[in-house]
């Protein structure tokens, strides 16, 4: 298809990031330098990957990454404190508890023990609350980065039929919740939906969240859906089935490049806009 529309995140990412940088011009001036705090428990390659990279975007834009590494044998009431003196801390806008931690923590205890002012990563079940009501301040930043892409690409979702094809907490759920608040009619697919491609074929728009590689198929579609991917998976593959699912797509995200850049975006986005609280509150 000649009109084909490449979902493209760097160029969203890039967006975000541009329109922040005035905002921290801004916040200097008042002499407030925006403070996102990553807290990484344990010695996992992945996440300590992805703490980095979150810290050097942070640092690009003239925001502070204050980055706590605890020990792998850290217990969840040594965890609890060192969030509690986050949030204690008025220096520190924001608050990342890079997930998973270790199996003795309570990851659940340490998630809702985070500010719901420093929720930025939007993990705690008042920040989800806040989100599904059409309130919420930080949504979860891959759900908010699925619909800064819609907005960016101009893509039009009232009354139209959307399928999220999963339901974590913080990718599932309120994506569905983002949605529906935004007048589309949302189905909430999952691990035990029967008839998975009943589902799929009458979407408009498909959300994939599922975290299974490929999982989705082209056949699966209806002719001219638009696909989001917010899968991530080992090999640079995504939820979806690129090269099948393009074929019958009017828009698409790519795995890499698509939902992930823009996600770290909205990470910053809502680290600014916490600094920018607590000069206007």
């Amino acid at each position: 298809m000649a009109d084909k529309l490449i979902l493209d995140g760097q160029v969203v990412s890039n967006d975000v990031k541009q329109k922040l940088k005035n905002r921290i011009a801004k916040l200097a001036d008042a002499g407030v330098t925006p403070c996102l705090a990553t807290i990484l428990v344990g010695d996992d390659p992945s996440s300590e990957t992805y703490v980095r990279m979150k810290g050097n975007a942070c640092e690009k834009l003239g925001i502070i990454s204050k980055r706590i590494h605890l020990d792998k044998d850290t217990t969840t009431e040594q965890l609890l404190e060192t969030i509690q003196s986050l949030n204690e801390d008025q220096a520190v806008h924001g608050i990342l508890l890079q997930h998973p931690v270790p199996n003795q923590i309570d990851e659940r205890k340490a998630f809702e023990t985070i500010a719901i002012e420093k929720d930025v990563d939007g993990v705690t079940s008042i920040g989800y609350g806040q989100t599904a009501f059409g309130f919420g301040v930080y949504p979860s930043c891959t759900p908010a980065a699925i619909m800064q892409i819609i907005d960016y690409f101009d893509i039009d979702i009232e009354g139209k039929h959307a399928v999220v094809v999963g339901r974590s907490p913080i990718l599932g759920k309120p994506v569905s919740a983002l949605l529906l608040n935004r007048n589309a009619t949302v189905t909430t697919c999952h691990s035990y939906t029967e008839n998975l491609d009943q589902h799929l074929k009458q979407a408009d728009i498909v959300v994939a969240a599922v975290g299974k590689p490929n999982f989705i198929k082209g056949s699966s579609l209806k002719e001219g859906a638009v696909v989001l991917d917010a899968g991530y998976n080992k090999g640079n593959i995504g939820d979806v089935e690129y090269e099948s699912c393009y074929e019958k797509a009017s828009a698409i995200t790519p795995v890499p490049g698509g939902v992930g850049p823009v996600t770290i975006s909205m990470l910053l986005k809502h680290t600014v806009d916490a600094a920018e609280r607590t000069i206007t509150i």
